[in-house]
């Protein structure tokens, strides 16, 4: 289980995160939604360590470090492979350092995609990229899998198929913590919803909480962030008026 308590981040003076408590348990698949600005990416950082914050960031108890590291795994929109090498290179680089590596996984989902195993990453498209970005972090062996707007890039057809088969392929404790702007599309894959805004947890609910109430993800998320559907009229109205 992950846990954080009071998470805070500060930029200098701007507040990127105000005192976070969040917990993601084994085998949830959990969508993190906000504005542009919300505190996303700084969260997914801070549970990794790459960012240093105040507050704490647990793993079944314990402080994350070098030692408990191998349990988590990122896919960014900003890429962490090597460009220079290939898919076949990162495969083999993955299993020497990470034992939990999911090879069948690995060479399966390459199939699926139909990505080169013997072309470098730099050669391939920017969409190709976000894939195999995604194909790591999924067969690294990992616990907790934390992706980060991972989708740019894709068309909705490689999108829907990815969702679908990421049902597929997840076992019982694997865990997702997916960011994206994309709430429409991934609304029937995940069982929970995170929404931060600025820097603050604003709600957190199940998927079949939401359901029960007759509301889909959109609904909650524009009930919860106050959104005034009258701001684009009175804005154009402004507009036309001067």
């Amino acid at each position: 289980m992950i846990e954080l308590h009071d998470v805070t981040k500060r930029y200098g003076t701007k507040l990127a995160l105000d005192q976070v408590s969040l917990t993601l348990g084994p085998g949830e698949l959990v969508g993190l939604f906000g504005e542009n600005g919300a505190g996303k990416t700084t969260l997914i950082k801070c549970i990794l360590c790459l960012l240093h914050c105040s507050g704490t960031v647990t793993l079944d108890g314990e402080a994350v470090s070098r030692k408990n590291l191998h349990r988590l795994s990122f896919a960014t929109c900003e890429h962490s492979f090597f460009p220079r090498l290939t898919a076949e290179d990162h495969r083999v680089f993955y299993q020497m350092h990470f034992p939990a590596f999911r090879d069948k996984r690995f060479r399966a989902l390459m199939e699926f995609f139909e990505l080169p195993m013997g072309k470098a990453l730099r050669h391939f498209s920017t969409g190709q990229q976000n894939q195999f970005e995604v194909i790591l972090a999924l067969c690294q062996g990992a616990d907790y899998i934390l992706m980060d707007e991972p989708f740019a890039g894709n068309d909705v057809f490689n999108r829907e198929d990815f969702y679908k088969v990421l049902l597929g392929i997840l076992e019982p404790t694997e865990t997702v913590l997916l960011s994206t702007h994309l709430l429409e599309e991934v609304e029937r894959f995940i069982g929970r919803a995170v929404l931060l805004r600025q820097g603050k947890i604003v709600g957190d609910a199940s998927m079949s909480d939401l359901e029960e109430s007759g509301k889909d993800l959109m609904t909650y998320v524009k009930e919860t962030y106050h959104y005034r559907p009258d701001r684009v009229s009175k804005a154009l109205s402004d507009l036309t008026d001067s």
